[in-house]
């Protein structure tokens, strides 16, 4: 790389480290004149960068925000750290995979091949989470726009379309009035987009999934932030997810003991207290979203189970109960017959 463009770098890079500059200390930073760094703000004006003169004393520069999107200029650490973020921003599966690959081929392409071959020995595989759904794909449009909503504290307006069990028919969200919310983050969870708000019409916090809203424009008035509840997002999302009611408590709660020492059930307790109280038993309580899921998964240790309470797990149990002796005692069903077209002996 020639002199001068090594400079170049060299320079823009101290620009984006910090807001402003004296023209000063980026000669003494650069081991030239000041003479030469404005001729070399000069040159970078001209590839499309808006460096500002700013007035004071020393007087300084300052890179700010243009139109349009100049020549990108990396050095080698940037443009390493930004390919590997993109290649595993490709596997998230939080909706931006396709506009990821993309970029992370524009980057690779304009690559020395000494850094090229860097990042090409990085390869990072997805492994999709059980129970992960397809149809979790978020457009990038949507994202900036309720990044935008956030980040100006406008009111926003969306239609939402809430899940249904399966085989229920879903009513048109265009029929419905649109949501009007104060947006106040965006957050990933698990490989889907959230969107944390205060609910006007509901007067309440809600948590929406990104993939299932469209936004409506214009956005409304500027708000005020409120405070949210735990004065922490991660904490606030966390308990969303643990309780329907949002208070971090699960719906459904119970309590049992175990015929196993509380070091082998501690680990695969999720959430749950464990408590020992012998050798060789513990005591467990947990909660799910519902009684049968709970006694499903206290079920799972395989081993002796007393149930505490409350009576709602214990009649959970029964059932379950009832269900797996129906099937293991059920005949079993022939097989159908394979389908070669071949008529039958």
């Amino acid at each position: 790389m020639p002199k001068t463009s090594a400079r170049l770098l060299a320079l823009l890079s101290l620009l984006q480290a910090r807001r402003d500059w004296p023209g000063a200390l980026l000669a003494e930073r650069l081991d030239v004149s000041p003479r030469t760094v404005r001729r070399d703000v000069d040159r970078l004006r001209e590839l499309g960068y808006p460096i500002a003169a700013v007035k004071g004393p020393d007087g300084g520069y300052r890179l700010g925000a243009g139109a349009d999107l100049p020549p990108l200029l990396f050095d080698d650490e940037q443009a390493v750290a930004l390919a590997v973020a993109l290649r595993i921003a490709a596997t998230t599966g939080a909706g931006i995979e396709e506009a990821a690959v993309r970029a992370l081929n524009t980057v690779r392409q304009v690559m020395p091949a000494r850094l090229r071959h860097r990042v090409d020995t990085l390869q990072v595989t997805a492994v999709a989470q059980p129970g992960a759904r397809p149809d979790s794909r978020v457009d990038s449009g949507v994202l900036m726009t309720l990044g935008d909503a956030v980040h100006a504290r406008q009111v926003l307006r969306f239609d939402y379309t809430p899940a249904f069990p399966p085989g229920a028919v879903a009513p048109d969200p265009a029929g419905s009035p649109p949501r009007r919310v104060e947006p106040h983050h965006l957050v990933a969870r698990g490989g889907r987009w959230y969107l944390v708000a205060w609910d006007l019409d509901r007067e309440d916090w809600r948590t929406f999934r990104v993939d299932r809203l469209t936004p409506r424009t214009p956005t409304g008035p500027r708000f005020t932030p409120r405070e949210l509840p735990g004065g922490e997002v991660a904490r606030f999302v966390a308990a969303r997810f643990r309780g329907a009611d949002g208070s971090g408590e699960w719906p459904c709660r119970g309590q049992v003991i175990l015929d196993l020492p509380a070091a082998e059930v501690s680990p695969y307790a999720r959430d749950g207290v464990v408590e020992e109280i012998g050798p060789e038993r513990c005591r467990l309580t947990l909660g799910a979203w519902s009684w049968a899921g709970l006694a499903a998964t206290v079920g799972l240790f395989d081993a002796g189970i007393e149930v505490v309470g409350p009576p709602e797990l214990k009649a959970a149990f029964a059932r379950l109960g009832r269900r797996y002796t129906a099937a293991a005692t059920a005949p079993p069903t022939e097989p159908p017959a394979p389908h070669d077209g071949s008529a039958a002996p």
